[in-house]
């Protein structure tokens, strides 16, 4: 949020520097100043959910990966019959205890991932209507400024 206030309110007050005077600001530069202020906004909110991405992927693609190690350790296991001549506990035994493997690691992975991006997400939305409520209430302030009578000098 202090992204936010920065965008709007410093620019009000290198204006405000540049001209020597406190109000009233014009309409087209408070105009200009909240569009600061929810570009501020939006880039703010961007930048947060940066980094989601990452646990998306890793939640949805972990199980796959993990299926595909399935697939290859039952694959090891017919083939391990196939070279034995016989389904023996000893012969399917090492291709199953891989493809469990591959199975346990691709839920490891994406368990957490799924559980942290839902929590991520649900956080973002909170702060995303936080950060839009302050924007709005940064326009509100500029225009309260811009209405204000001009200070006598």
């Amino acid at each position: 949020m202090a992204a936010v206030f920065e965008a709007a309110f410093g620019d009000l007050l290198r204006v405000q520097r540049e001209t020597g005077r406190a109000a009233p600001l014009e309409a087209g530069l408070t105009g200009s100043l909240a569009s600061r202020a929810q570009w501020a906004a939006a880039r703010e909110v961007r930048r947060l959910e940066s980094g989601l991405t990452l646990l998306a992927t890793v939640g949805s693609a972990a199980p796959f990966i993990g299926l595909f190690g399935t697939v290859i350790g039952i694959i090891d296991a017919f083939q391990g019959i196939g070279r034995a001549g016989s389904a023996s506990l000893a012969v399917v035994a090492p291709g199953i205890a891989e493809a469990l493997i591959a199975t346990a690691v691709g839920l490891f992975a994406a368990i957490p991932a799924t559980i942290f991006y839902n929590d991520f997400v649900g956080r973002m939305r909170g702060l995303n209507d936080s950060i839009q409520l302050f924007a709005a209430e940064c326009e509100a302030q500029l225009q309260r400024l811009a209405a204000a009578p001009a200070e006598e000098e």
